[in-house]
């Protein structure tokens, strides 16, 4: 399962990522709302934590943007306002459920597990590029139907080239969409994992430079024929 965590308080993200982690999610973050915005746009996630006050776009807008365009995907809605009349709003705005800092753990955990389990009734699209294909929601990939097997990290690479296609995933947007800011590789590990990638979808069939390199800019998938 795959969460996106949208909040500018780093240590309150740290303390929530480290406990998804423990629980064996895969945890994105994001510290604005508009950053936020950039990653569900590549992204498909099966639960958003999302606190109300942020940069930029806060919680409330980012909720609204997110249902005027049809999405779905679950939101937990995190702020430290305790009134009706600010639940009434968070509710409207499309949460399907608010919490109030400071929160008990065990029971932010168990709006986790009732969240994830409703979003599962929801049905995620397959990604598809010609031959090769992506189930966001059973984490399957495979070209001409035979299965390739990838790591957490080549799996979100793979998800978010499947997203842009044609257009050039730089590496400010791999970064953004696949790790954290604690964590941020260098440019030869970026190289390392599209040279992975690659020949594990060689492996499976795919031409040699189903993912082109945009030199100067990022990487994109090739054509389709």
């Amino acid at each position: 399962m795959r969460v996106l965590l949208v909040e500018d308080d780093g240590r309150l993200a740290d303390s929530l990522a480290e406990i998804l982690l423990a629980q064996r999610y895969i945890v994105d973050f994001a510290r604005d709302g508009e950053a936020g915005w950039n990653q569900i746009s590549a992204i498909a996630y099966d639960l958003i934590l999302l606190d109300v006050t942020l940069p930029k776009l806060d919680g409330m807008g980012l909720c609204r943007r997110m249902r005027d365009r049809g999405l779905t995907t679950p939101v937990l809605m995190l702020t430290a306002r305790d009134t009706s009349s600010d639940k009434v709003m968070g509710l409207d705005a499309g949460a399907d459920a608010y919490m109030v800092k400071p929160f008990h753990l065990e029971e932010l955990m168990a709006q986790v597990r009732a969240l994830l389990r409703r979003g599962q009734t929801s049905f995620t699209p397959v990604l598809i590029w010609g031959a090769l294909s992506l189930d966001p929601s059973s984490y399957e990939v495979s070209y001409s139907y035979t299965p390739i097997h990838l790591t957490p990290k080549e799996f979100a690479l793979m998800e978010a080239l499947l997203r842009y296609g044609r257009r050039v995933l730089s590496r400010s947007a791999i970064l953004e969409h696949i790790w954290t800011w604690q964590e941020a590789p260098s440019e030869d590990t970026i190289k390392t994992y599209i040279k992975n990638l690659r020949a594990k979808l060689r492996a499976a069939g795919a031409p040699k430079d189903v993912i082109e390199t945009v030199h100067g800019l990022g990487y994109r998938l090739r054509a389709i024929e």
